[in-house]
């Protein structure tokens, strides 16, 4: 039996047998065309481009019936237009990426001469959550398909209307040897993680991905991890209070705060605490000046999500907390369906469920700090966070925040916006992630760059030849010296 059918014999089970196959047929395919021309890689991103065009409206609507309700302008903006917009940036690019690099030659060798060339992995598994349903499945799959990969994505569970349209979407516009969508329970994204993948994308909770690590280990099979954590927002004393809560206040309800780099908390200078609370206040209801029937304001996604935020609340109110609810209108929470108002924190103690989980909801905990090096301090007590937001007028304060902190990713007075610059690498580190990708750096990440080092007629490698004597040894001495 060789090692692919011993592969095959650990993981068919009845329950598992569809996505054996699936997996399976795909690696065939793969290893009969393992260098896919650019025209094959630009054929099937203008597919996927064009099934997410054509079902666009389609998209959007069972969004909005999976969330119980969803703002049509941000489906249509998060998701649809930003899942585009990657495509057609692999798109412009993906000539170029695909070129051989020139790579760097040590002068000891020459004249010899290297090069990287970018080759695909094999088969690829985008694992997919259901805060962005479309977008986080279709920019990894995008840029995997750009790097010459096939393409498995396992939808959430918990969004079914929209996992099963995607799924007809990419039916219609790919083999499944190409692309394919794997829908099922959380049983069914268990046996999707373990499957011998080449590359597995998760983004999700950090729980969930250090399964997912753990099944991918067992493989050896690479994981890039999208996950989470206490992605802090930081006025510095330089900062403006009115510029920083309108960003803020936006970061915080855009899809009702279930965005994984939402700003977890806000840490402010104590003399600007009461002012901030004034503006978030005029801005909230600015924005939302009702929840109910408002089309722009988005439901938390399951009863479970919603009992959890809002026992949060609960918790921190139970605890002492000054807790502010925003709500405009005065609706009753039976009027709202899992619509939470905006819910500010006044200065939590490190015991509050809101202080040690990722919150993933429209709750924003307020701290004070009197130092700037006490809010760093803060910071690098928890876990790195998958983003971090400064709002600064002074270059030092900004750059003093940036050098004593690591986070995945930083936007300078805004929120959110370094996400949708596909030009830069997205990724987290330590708990909030490992690995990276978006563009170019999602393009290496499902690509082995592999160097080639190109000999030359003449060179002088035979010097290092034995029998060894004084010739190695002056040899080696002059090589000592320049190297």
């Amino acid at each position: 039996m060789s090692a692919v059918d011993l592969k095959e014999a650990e993981i068919v089970e009845p329950a598992q047998c569809e996505l054996s196959k699936a997996f399976y047929a795909q690696r065939a395919a793969f290893n009969a065309n393992s260098n896919p021309t650019y025209h094959e890689r630009l054929s099937r991103l203008k597919r996927l481009k064009s099934a997410i065009e054509k079902y666009e409206h389609e998209l959007i609507e069972a969004m909005s019936a999976d969330f119980g309700h969803r703002s049509p302008h941000e489906s249509g903006m998060l998701d649809i237009i930003l899942s585009i917009g990657d495509i057609k940036e692999n798109i412009r690019h993906l000539k170029g990426w695909m070129k051989p690099r020139r790579g760097g030659t040590r002068i000891h060798l020459l004249p010899a001469r290297t090069k990287i060339h970018p080759q695909p992995l094999g088969v690829a598994g985008i694992i997919a959550p259901w805060n962005f349903p479309v977008y986080l499945a279709i920019t990894g799959a995008s840029v995997a398909l750009a790097a010459g990969n096939r393409v498995m994505i396992k939808p959430s569970e918990l969004t079914p209307k929209t996992s099963e349209l995607m799924a007809k979407a990419i039916a219609e516009f790919f083999d499944p040897l190409e692309l394919t969508v794997i829908n099922g329970d959380a049983e069914v994204g268990r046996t999707f993680s373990a499957l011998p993948f080449d590359h597995i994308l998760f983004t999700g909770s950090t729980s969930v991905g250090r399964h997912v690590a753990m099944a991918a280990a067992k493989n050896l099979t690479p994981v890039t991890l999208e996950l989470g954590g206490k992605s802090p927002a930081i006025v510095t004393p330089s900062g403006k209070v009115a510029h920083a809560a309108e960003k803020i206040v936006y970061g915080k309800m855009v899809n009702a705060g279930q965005i994984c780099v939402s700003p977890d908390y806000a840490m402010l200078p104590r003399k600007k605490i009461d002012d901030f609370i004034e503006v978030v206040k005029k801005t909230a209801t600015k924005f939302y000046p009702s929840l109910a029937q408002n089309q722009d304001y988005t439901s938390i996604i399951t009863d479970r999500h919603y009992q959890r935020l809002t026992g949060m609340i609960d918790d921190a109110r139970e605890k002492g907390a000054t807790v502010i609810q925003i709500n405009p209108g005065d609706e009753q929470s039976d009027q709202l369906h899992r619509k939470i108002p905006l819910t500010l924190v006044i200065n939590p103690t490190d015991n509050m469920q809101v202080m040690r989980e990722e919150i993933f909801g429209p709750i924003l905990p307020v701290i004070a700090y009197d130092e700037l090096d006490q809010a760093i301090n803060h910071i690098n007590a928890g876990d790195r966070p998958l983003a971090l937001y400064i709002f600064s007028h002074s270059s030092a304060e900004r750059d003093k925040v940036l050098r004593g902190t690591i986070s995945g990713g930083v936007t300078v007075n805004d929120t959110l916006w370094h996400v949708a610059n596909d030009t830069l690498p997205f990724g987290g580190v330590g708990a909030s992630g490992m690995g990276a990708y978006h563009g170019k750096a999602g393009f290496d990440t499902f690509s082995k760059l592999k160097p080639v080092f190109y000999q030359s007629g003449i060179n002088a490698i035979p010097l290092f030849y034995p029998p060894y004597g004084s010739v190695i040894e002056t040899v080696g001495k002059v090589v000592r010296k320049i190297i």
